[in-house]
């Protein structure tokens, strides 16, 4: 039961009491009015009130007078101790001049398992905190209190709840609310400190490691000064280091300028860091480091013909830098410090050939470092040219690590799919290498990194490409091109069975008393399971073919011969036929001879005319030079109808001509002739040829003028089983280039006019009215 009584009131501002606490408090003479008239009251109580700025306060806490006295500055104060929360209510009157009012006591009421388990859990929060703390007097008091209205009332003392929480437990009678009121304040301080020791522990760590770091270094320094050996990471390490390097003049002042700037420079500084980077870049090339060639032509031709079968115009290229260097030695002519006789050529040719794998022979051939830099896919200048040394994380260029990696300045470098090179808005990357293959400026040449004249005159650098035309003309100006156009099919036999077979037979762990390819299935293979100007494809059916033969000989292990019958149980069923005829059994059909980034390919072209309005469609995803072929094409066909045996009604419909294969992109002006023939033919109703294939590109009175790519062409007529194909004229000393097997198994007519194809490329007049009855 609640009981009202009237007792004196005080007002504090702090501290904020609650009841079981007991403090002092500074007596002013409003504080000493009401703590007379309490000592004066038959109770000897007084009531103690926050002091509020906006509102009068609705409790206070009923304490008791424990002492009153002077404190060490010689004021007075009070001691008094917190007895009971009470509620306040309205002003009474009372003796003295002191302030009365009449207060409620709050009520005990029995606590419920729900507090004691609020209880505990408060404490253990209280416990874990005073711990931390090492306060633990306090502990043994908070251990002993058993009330949970009193364990929350001890809150007051702590030092972490500002006033305003601590008022707001003075206003709380419910028990339970002001317990989980506590644990959740408590709980996200102990959480916060528990963090704060975390980063003090860590700085306090750090600290103490950079300074036993530092203590031991000034220890070790002084022991190494003692036994008179330098610092290993020190600047006077790097200048001994540089000066007992063997490096040109200019390389040596640049480094012991760099090496006194790094003895200027504090070892906190960054700049310390990206110094020793440098120098240890600088140290590690092979500023004179040499190989010396081989002298021995025969040896080289000897390692060039047994790694690579044909390659012909490498191969004599190669023997003849080889001889050009041997003589200049004997004479004494080798240049040094200035214009080397390095070599820059360009391997173009469709994948498969042996472009790359060359690389690494012709290196062997000339006793020299390998070292292969990837091209394919880099869009920044830097990966060329270094980065510059304010960059974070910068690097020298590709070139000056690949010198670092072969260990001298004179290696085989092979520029891996020049053509794939791109440009962004990083720069372009084969911009930087116009220096670079540029045998009069090589010498010379200047990494953003390094910031010293390289001299790369001496480096023989062979790149790499499958289609010529994505080379910047500036670039492929500089470099010498050697054209690797592909094999015929006896080449393709001998590579197969010299080079591909015991290779795929290490690999598959077989030996040739085991499993024998005779020469007729591998001339099989050549001619009906693949038309790739490479050995890719031919390689990984050997691969096939070993595999099946491998795991048929786990079953029996009697040898196995691969002859041409058994291929179908190998390798399935010849993924290649002989079309040409069937394609151009049909009159309007033509076979026309293509390059593409594959190499030389064969290209049918269809031409149909319905009625309508006359007028040309083309189809095929061509270019623009190919469409302004097929116009050119059909105002030749009209201007010289009579001569072409065509009627010119025939041409007065609407033309459509087609290329197949539309989702490959076609253009050039080379299948001009071919055009020509295909309209004829559809005009006239004559079919072409099925062995007949034909380039060349045709102007507007019939002449036929010359293409690239010939020999390219010629491989694939052979490949696809034609017999007789027309070139231009002007195209006959190319010829020379293409192997002796190819000319035998073709009739290579070259062709001034256009008229002289189609007469010789169209079927007789008699055969098709033949065939039309």
């Amino acid at each position: 039961m609640s009981v009202s009584i009237a007792v004196p009131v005080l007002f504090v501002s702090e501290p904020i009491v609650l009841p079981g606490m007991v403090v002092p408090i500074e007596l002013d003479d409003a504080a000493r009015t009401a703590v007379d008239a309490a000592q004066a009251s038959d109770s000897g109580k007084l009531l103690i009130a926050p002091r509020l700025e906006d509102r009068y306060p609705t409790h206070g806490v009923i304490a008791s007078i424990v002492q009153v006295g002077r404190i060490p500055g010689g004021g007075a104060a009070a001691v008094v101790r917190g007895e009971k929360r009470a509620h306040i209510g309205s002003g009474t009157t009372g003796p003295g001049a002191a302030l009365w009012v009449e207060v409620t006591e709050t009520a005990d009421v029995d606590p419920t398992e729900e507090t004691k388990a609020l209880a505990a859990e408060y404490k253990k929060l209280l416990l874990a905190m005073l711990q931390r703390r090492e306060a633990w007097q306090i502990v043994d008091v908070v251990n002993k209190i058993t009330d949970p209205s009193a364990l929350a009332d001890t809150a007051g003392y702590a030092s972490y709840l500002p006033d305003v929480q601590k008022r707001e437990l003075l206003e709380t009678e419910d028990v339970d609310r002001r317990l989980r009121l506590l644990i959740d304040w408590t709980a996200e301080h102990l959480a916060e400190v528990e963090v704060n020791d975390k980063i003090a522990d860590d700085v306090r760590s750090g600290m103490e490691k950079t300074q036993k770091e530092f203590l031991l270094r000034q220890q070790l320094a002084a022991i190494r000064k003692e036994l008179g050996e330098g610092e290993p990471d020190g600047s006077d390490d790097y200048r001994a280091r540089v000066e007992a390097a063997d490096l040109p003049d200019k390389v040596r002042e640049a480094a012991l300028r760099e090496v006194g700037k790094l003895e200027r420079s504090s070892e906190q500084s960054p700049e310390g860091g990206w110094i020793r980077t440098w120098l240890d870049t600088v140290l590690d090339l092979p500023w004179n480091v040499t190989t010396e060639d081989s002298t021995d032509l025969a040896l080289a031709r000897t390692i060039l013909d047994a790694d690579h079968h044909g390659l012909e115009d490498v191969k004599d290229r190669i023997v003849e830098y080889l001889a050009v260097r041997a003589r200049r030695a004997q004479r004494g002519l080798q240049v040094v410090g200035g214009r080397g006789s390095g070599a820059v050529m360009v391997l173009a040719g469709p994948p498969g050939v042996g472009k790359t794998s060359l690389g690494e022979s012709v290196a062997r051939a000339l006793g020299r470092k390998f070292v292969r830099v990837a091209l394919g896919g880099v869009r920044d200048e830097a990966e060329i040219r270094g980065h510059r040394r304010t960059y974070v994380g910068a690097l020298p260029g590709r070139l000056v690590r690949a010198i670092g990696e072969a260990g001298s300045m004179n290696p085989v470098v092979l520029l891996d799919e020049i053509d794939k090179v791109g440009s962004d808005y990083r720069g372009d990357p084969s911009a930087a290498l116009l220096e670079v293959l540029d045998p009069a400026q090589n010498h010379t040449f200047r990494d953003h990194y390094l910031d010293l004249d390289l001299d790369l005159s001496d480096v023989v650098f062979l790149a790499t490409a499958n289609v010529i035309e994505n080379i910047p003309s500036a670039l492929l100006d500089r470099m010498e091109l050697v054209q690797i156009d592909g094999y015929t099919e006896d080449d393709k036999v001998a590579i197969a069975r010299d080079f591909l077979l015991p290779r795929q037979r290490e690999r598959a762990a077989l030996t040739t008393d085991e499993v024998e390819v005779t020469d007729d299935a591998l001339r099989k293979i050549a001619a009906d399971y693949t038309r790739e100007p490479g050995m890719r494809q031919f390689e990984r059916l050997l691969a096939k073919a070993l595999r099946k033969a491998t795991t048929k000989l786990a079953a029996d292990p009697s040898k196995l011969t691969i002859d041409e019958p058994d291929l179908v149980a190998y390798l399935g069923r010849p993924r290649f036929t002989p079309e040409s005829e069937e394609r151009t059994a049909v009159p309007g059909v033509a076979t026309g001879l293509a390059v593409t980034g594959l190499g030389g390919d064969v290209l049918f072209i269809e031409a149909n005319a319905t009625d309508g309005d006359a007028g040309l469609k083309l189809t095929g995803q061509l270019g623009d030079v190919m469409k302004e072929s097929a116009q050119i094409a059909l105002s030749y066909v009209r201007a010289h109808a009579e001569q072409l045996g065509v009627d010119p009604k025939a041409l007065d419909r609407q033309i459509h001509v087609h290329f197949p294969a539309g989702a490959v992109p076609k253009d050039g002006p080379s299948a001009g002739v071919t055009m020509v023939t295909a309209l004829v033919s559809m005009a006239t109703g004559r079919k072409v040829r099925g062995d007949v294939g034909m380039t060349g590109e045709v102007t507007l009175n019939g002449r036929v003028l010359p293409i690239g790519g010939v020999k390219q062409k010629l491989l694939a007529a052979q490949r696809n089983g034609l017999k007789t194909v027309f070139i231009p004229q002007r195209n006959e000393p190319d010829l020379d280039d293409v192997p002796a097997e190819v000319l035998a198994a073709l009739d290579v007519k070259p062709m001034t006019d256009v008229a002289e194809i189609v007469a010789q490329a169209l079927e007789p007049a008699s055969e098709a009215a033949h065939v039309a009855a």
